[in-house]
């Protein structure tokens, strides 16, 4: 269960925008409490949404053995959300950057979407604001937590296990901070050049862990219904 719960939160923590936006705080004129406060928020929102799931999936008892069928058709249905996602964003292609919104009188023009131009004012409330909007719940995210919460584990088990979705969930905030304290400007030097990687592949990294999310869950979904696995 563990392993197969962490997998699905490193599919999670695969998001480019958290480690473009990591990047950008890590060049701010205080980037130790702003990348601080980015993480704040992003362990509020990844933390609540955990409670919540856990207890919504608890709440169906889905963790009983009689459950079987709706725990295995739950993972079903998620891995074909994923497939469909998936297939969305492959075919829609990466989106061209947004044109410049017409200024009103005396304002500079807004141009990108909101987290970009709230990281154009790297205060530490931004920055905590910023953690909440990347780190809304993603349908991988919710994957990881319902294994956990479907799982047979008591609740000190599944709080242990939840803690750990969350810490590899956050991996590019808290792996790059880290890095950058050890060695600043060697960081900020080699996330100045991954960026460049992740703007051009950004969108084929989403559809790729969305694709193999869908594929793992749905086979693990179909394998549970048939009596495969239990």
């Amino acid at each position: 269960m563990l392993s197969e719960a962490l997998g699905l939160a490193l599919l999670a923590a695969i998001t480019p925008t958290a480690l473009l936006v990591a990047a950008v705080f890590l060049g701010a004129e205080n980037p130790r409490r702003t990348v601080l406060f980015y993480l704040a928020g992003a362990i509020t929102m990844t933390t609540i949404m955990a409670i919540v799931v856990f207890a919504v999936l608890r709440a169906g008892h889905l963790y009983k053995p009689h459950e079987h069928k709706p725990r295995y058709g739950l993972r079903l249905g998620l891995g074909v959300v994923l497939l469909l996602l998936g297939g969305y964003y492959r075919r829609r292609g990466p989106r061209p950057p947004k044109p410049p919104k017409p200024p009103k009188p005396g304002k500079k023009p807004k141009q990108g979407s909101l987290i970009f131009r709230l990281t154009e004012r790297p205060g530490p409330w931004t920055a905590f604001l910023v953690g909440i909007l990347v780190y809304s719940p993603s349908v991988t995210f919710i994957a990881a937590v319902q294994t956990v919460a479907t799982s047979k584990q008591d609740l000190a088990q599944s709080a242990l296990a939840l803690a750990l979705v969350v810490v590899v969930t956050l991996l590019f905030i808290w792996l790059p901070f880290g890095l950058f304290l050890l060695a600043p400007e060697r960081t900020s030097r080699q996330l100045r050049s991954f960026d460049d990687w992740l703007r051009s592949h950004g969108h084929l990294l989403v559809v790729v862990v969305c694709l193999g999310a869908g594929v793992l869950l749905t086979l693990n979904g179909i394998l549970g219904l048939t009596g495969v696995v239990t």
